[in-house]
């Protein structure tokens, strides 16, 4: 039988890939890292590599991967900006971080108040905080002692004393540091933080002044303690002022003299200011003049304790913008107002505050409410003196809106509806804690107006506080609802 070789077989055809879907997505690279997240280290640890230089001894890179800071491949600016929308509480243990994170968060401080003057001489306050705006000088300014047991308080302001024991009656006066001192560091501060916008400083004088005024040109508040005319000369540098609060005499802290001078000074170099508070400062009609006629942006005043010649209630109606009248623990208002045709008014005057002041002098409130018959609103705060023939005085006011009386315990009801009754305008009252206001002396009148009122707040004393918390209860009748005989 004759040899037939075989036919070699047919190799079998690859069968066809299926075709990709339409609806299904390609992988990419996004997909590989989110799947992997070793990848995704990897590639922030190669990011965060630096270069290795050649030769034999190159430095080993550290096998433990997770002590590597992710956050240096993003720049200062974005850091910054991370650091600051976190909250405020953060800020000490964000500080902790990394020396980074301590010089990023120390740019990221805006107010801070000083307690070490050391901390200002050596340069760092300007070095850990170049940004600061708002700055408060008024613990370091003294020399204080950590240990001692005696504590200063005086409003907002405390701190610990030395001694108690002073033979002058000037505490604070006598552990202040040296005037070239703080003016030496105030030259430190200003050429450091020039972009100062609030500054509280005790004891400088006018060269320690100037030099901030020529660094610090955005300047636009700042309150002097301890000031004097002297000191004023230097605050003429000051374009850009607008809020001012002057503390001349303290009794039983420090006492220095502002009068005429130092406000004309004031008034003549800064004309721009809006806000001024003096306190503690001595004057007269000629100062009062020519800060209205200087500052024609003036809109608030406050005066407290001051202690101004007779006839400075006449210099306000220069003030022709001004807006809030605010006098504060003043034992007397004016003592020689002088005679009605001389006072003027206040057109634009709209508020006045009286706080904690002596309203005995009929002749003195007669003149202040002239002054401000244009006012729209009246709040009397814990006033002594205040009786129904003085406080009948107001009705020469008659675009009164709010009136708010509080702590006036001579005030009867009788003197309270002959005023309030004549205001036509009237529209909120608030009464609180006139003991000789009565609820059973009040007329059918002033029950009519009280309905008409758009805000009523009436706690005249505590019985009366009592009926309104009680109202509808039931209680306070005799027994009634809670007591029954059984």
């Amino acid at each position: 039988m004759p040899f037939r070789p075989r036919k070699p077989s047919p190799k079998p055809k690859p069968k066809p890939s299926p075709s990709p879907s339409p609806n299904k997505r390609r992988t990419s690279w996004s997909d590989l890292w989110m799947k992997s997240p070793k990848s995704l280290n990897q590639v922030f640890f190669t990011m965060q590599l630096p270069s290795l230089p050649k030769g034999p001894k190159s430095p080993t890179i550290p096998s433990n991967r997770s002590n590597i800071d992710h956050t240096l491949v993003l720049s200062d600016e974005i850091l910054l900006r991370i650091l600051s929308m976190l909250p405020d509480t953060q800020s000490l243990s964000n500080s902790l971080v990394c020396k980074r994170w301590f010089s990023l968060q120390g740019r990221l401080v805006r107010f801070l108040n000083i307690h070490d003057w050391g901390f200002i001489e050596s340069g760092r306050l300007m070095e850990r905080f170049p940004n600061l705006t708002h700055v408060d000088l008024r613990r370091s300014c003294a020399t204080y002692s950590l240990n001692s047991a005696i504590t200063l308080h005086h409003g907002d302001f405390s701190m610990h004393l030395n001694s108690g024991f002073s033979p002058i009656f000037r505490i604070l006066e006598e552990n202040m540091l040296p005037v070239d001192v703080i003016d030496r560091g105030l030259k430190l501060l200003a050429g450091g933080c020039p972009n100062l916008c609030r500054l509280v400083v005790i004891g400088a004088s006018r060269f320690g002044l100037m030099n901030v005024a020529e660094e610090c040109l955005f300047l636009q508040e700042l309150e002097l303690h301890s000031c004097s005319d002297s000191a004023l000369r230097g605050i003429a540098g000051f374009r850009n002022l607008q809020i001012l609060k002057l503390v001349g005499c303290v009794e039983g802290l420090y006492s220095e003299l502002v009068s005429d001078i130092g406000l004309t000074v004031l008034a003549q170099g800064c004309k721009r200011l809006v806000r001024l508070e003096l306190s503690g400062c001595e004057g007269s009609f000629d100062g009062i003049k020519a800060i209205g006629q200087c500052c024609p942006m003036l809109e608030e005043l406050t005066l407290c304790d001051h202690r101004m010649d007779g006839g400075w209630l006449a210099g306000l109606s220069y003030c022709e913008n001004l807006k809030t009248l605010r006098l504060q623990s003043c034992r007397a208002i004016d003592s020689n107002p002088g005679p009605d045709e001389y006072l003027g008014s206040c057109s634009a005057l709209e508020s006045l505050h009286l706080q904690k002041c002596q309203l005995r002098d009929k002749r003195s409130m007669r003149a202040i409410f002239l002054v401000c018959s244009m006012v729209k609103e009246i709040v009397i705060q814990h006033c002594w003196g205040l009786e129904d023939e003085i406080f009948c005085l107001a009705i020469f006011c008659r675009r009164v809106r709010f009136l708010s009386l509080e702590g006036c315990s001579l005030l009867t009801t009788q003197g309270l509806q002959s005023v309030i009754l004549s205001w036509k305008e009237l529209e909120r009252l608030r009464v609180i804690s006139c003991k000789s206001i009565k609820v059973s002396e009040i007329s059918h009148n002033i029950v009519t107006l009280f309905s008409l009122l758009k805000d009523l707040k009436w706690r005249p004393d505590r019985r009366s506080l009592l009926d309104a918390n009680l109202a509808g209860s039931g209680m306070g009748r005799k027994g009634g609802r809670f007591f029954k005989r059984t």
